[in-house]
């Protein structure tokens, strides 16, 4: 087995901040997102509600890309709930049900050092198999701010991505800015204590993930946008060669100018790889709009890609198997 895909499912209270994330019909809906994401990509719908997770403007989730290069493909999918509101209604290897907290108000992940050590343990046992690299995707609503965070607590002056063509930044800023006042610290105070800056905010898939990297010893892709940055950030703060890593997105993240994704993996000294993904000419409304700045990346869009690349298939193919698969999804409705 050469390569293994993980999602690993991640929810923050951050994701219900009115604004801050689109990942989701409502911000209330943001809490089913990740189960619903998981769901979709093993059955032909989610399980747990009987809508498919899409933008307040009716954007479908990225799962739809994840899902179009694995029916190609076929790599093994494992589903990793690092830290959900409810657990999914498919096969998964569970790590915690610990919800990240509203960093305004606490601390965002007191269970983080118990969530490092069991994704360790399950990185420790993936070295027994035969597989050669992890690639490691996530459903995060909300986690960009809290990558924002992480990575502004690091030291670095990032920007993250956001799912809407109209990123929240100043929206960012200020429930940022109420965190670090609450925390006492000001930008850059936490480089030296990465444990600190994901206990104070960060969100169970980026402990999750750090656990299993430290874990895992040989390759892992991280397959996301700018959420996967604060993971490399704090891996590397934590004394791992961030050249063992690389970072799988998509072109629709490399290309967003209101975030600073190649700016900030050069500083961490990540490599990245960008699906060239194009769904300009899709005859559906929901998916052109990729090309307008909706949704990017998530659920490991751009890693999935990766591997269907790598397995000889092409971009094209790829756009043109979301195409069959929205059309499919469509008929369902």
């Amino acid at each position: 087995m050469e390569s293994l895909f993980l999602l690993v499912l991640g929810n923050t209270e951050i994701s219900t901040v009115p604004g801050i994330s689109v990942a989701g019909a409502t911000p209330e809906l943001t809490k089913l997102t990740p189960v619903a994401d998981a769901e979709y990509l093993l059955h032909e719908r989610p399980l747990t509600i009987d809508v498919i997770p899409v933008t307040p403007g009716g954007h479908p989730t990225p799962a739809i890309i994840t899902k179009a290069a694995r029916e190609l493909a076929n790599f093994p999918l494992l589903v990793v709930r690092g830290g959900t509101y409810l657990a999914p209604l498919v096969p998964h290897l569970h790590i915690s049900n610990a919800v990240g907290r509203d960093f305004r108000r606490e601390p965002a992940l007191p269970e983080f050092g118990e969530i490092i050590k069991r994704a360790k343990l399950l990185g420790e046992e993936l070295n027994r198999l035969p597989v050669k690299e992890l690639v490691v995707g996530e459903s995060t609503p909300g986690g960009t701010t809290t990558a924002q965070a992480v990575l502004w607590a690091l030291g670095y002056n990032a920007r993250t991505s956001s799912a809407s063509p109209d990123n929240p930044l100043s929206l960012k800023e200020i429930v940022i800015a109420e965190a670090f006042q609450r925390a006492g610290i000001g930008k850059g105070q936490l480089g030296d204590n990465p444990l600190e800056a994901l206990r104070q905010f960060g969100d169970p898939m980026m402990a999750t993930v750090v656990g299993l990297a430290l874990g895992f010893r040989r390759d892992i892709i991280l397959a996301g946008g700018t959420q996967m940055l604060a993971v490399a950030a704090l891996l590397k703060a934590l004394g791992e060669d961030p050249g063992r890593f690389m970072i799988a997105t998509t072109k629709w993240v490399v290309n967003d100018r209101s975030a600073t994704f190649v700016k900030t993996a050069r500083e961490i000294g990540v490599i990245t790889y960008s699906a060239d993904l194009d769904f300009s000419k899709s005859e559906f409304k929901g998916l052109g709009d990729y090309e307008r700045g909706y949704v990017k990346e998530g659920v490991g869009a751009g890693g999935a890609t990766w591997l269907a690349v790598k397995a000889g298939f092409s971009p094209e193919e790829v756009s043109e198997k979301v195409e069959e698969l929205y059309g499919r999804l469509m008929e369902m409705k």
